[in-house]
């Protein structure tokens, strides 16, 4: 369905008003350092080393088993996912992956929704046309199709911004944005963060509860809302569940293309397949769909499609 695909605070480590205390002293701090600072091209970089040294905490315990911190937000009209992640990977590599229009489709056709991502490029920009439907095979005429613009902010020797961002999606859902920020920290490792967001109307509203009442009713997100009778966790559901599935499958799909980056061609894609199925697996109350032999199999006849139409 393709509702399913349109889509934490965690409270673990650092008590929430503490982080947010946290953060507005980094910003004091940023903005005493003079408005040169605030304004200069180096600020987005240096925002993001902020949040680094905000987020230590959680980033070193948290219920991921990963450097990884997943935060969430709804209003009346707009749901976002926020990752932030401590990668054992150079930036020189994260920034030669990523800052590439047709590798963001090979990251893209990870995820189970995404049935199709060719990369074009003319006077106007370089544009990704992607395809999102079920979970299970689909023909791309049966799929639907959204229109990413794709945007390079920054890509320097210390900072890689990415933007997509497309005015349109299915069930008047609009304003679809992917970024993606990213920086150099210690031990030759990186630091990004991944954002997800769109906004919806009232038909994309309509869908999404209707989908909540049945096929999505028993799914939920990651942050935790409090516990069960029995001491386990009680998970965020709705709209918030949706756009944290989403986001993790869409960073799980980023870490799985870096893992691989470096491999022989004629293997990338089988062990891309392999990492990320088996990174979803360590959530599966979140993120199991389908076995995986079943995910392999249709991830390799949607590349092969993928493939042959470029």
């Amino acid at each position: 369905m393709v509702s399913a695909a349109i889509g934490n605070t965690m409270l673990d480590g650092l008590p929430r008003t503490m982080w947010l205390a946290a953060s507005m002293l980094i910003g004091v701090a940023l903005f005493g350092a003079g408005t040169a600072l605030a304004a200069g091209p180096d600020a987005p970089a240096a925002a993001l080393h902020a949040h680094y040294a905000a987020l230590g905490e959680r980033l070193n315990n948290n219920p991921f088993r990963r450097a990884l911190t997943l935060d969430s937000s709804e209003s009346d009209n707009e749901v976002k996912g926020d990752i932030h992640a401590r990668i054992d990977y150079p930036f020189s590599t994260v920034r030669a992956a990523l800052n590439d229009p047709t590798h963001w489709c090979d990251v893209l056709i990870l995820h189970i929704n995404t049935k199709h991502c060719r990369a074009t490029a003319d006077a106007d920009g370089t544009m990704l046309a992607v395809s999102i439907g079920k979970k299970t095979p689909q023909s791309i005429k049966d799929a639907y199709p959204i229109a990413f613009s794709y945007r390079v902010v920054a890509a320097t020797a210390n900072y890689l911004e990415i933007e997509l961002h497309a005015p349109e999606g299915p069930l008047s859902t609009r304003d679809y944005q992917i970024q993606l920020q990213a920086v150099p920290v210690e031990n030759g490792r990186s630091f990004l963060r991944l954002t997800y967001s769109y906004d919806y109307g009232t038909a994309g509203r309509i869908a999404m509860k209707t989908y909540l009442a049945t096929l999505g009713s028993g799914k939920v997100g990651f942050t935790r809302t409090g516990r069960r009778p029995g001491g386990a966790p009680e998970h965020i559901g709705g709209m918030r569940g949706v756009v944290e599935r989403n986001a993790m499958r869409y960073y799980l799909a980023i870490d799985a293309y870096l893992a691989t980056y470096g491999t022989p061609s004629g293997q990338q894609l089988q062990q891309r397949l392999h990492t990320w199925f088996s990174a979803t697996e360590q959530y599966p109350r979140q993120l199991r769909e389908l076995d995986r032999t079943a995910y392999i199999d249709m991830k390799r006849s949607e590349y092969q499609r993928q493939q042959a139409v470029q």
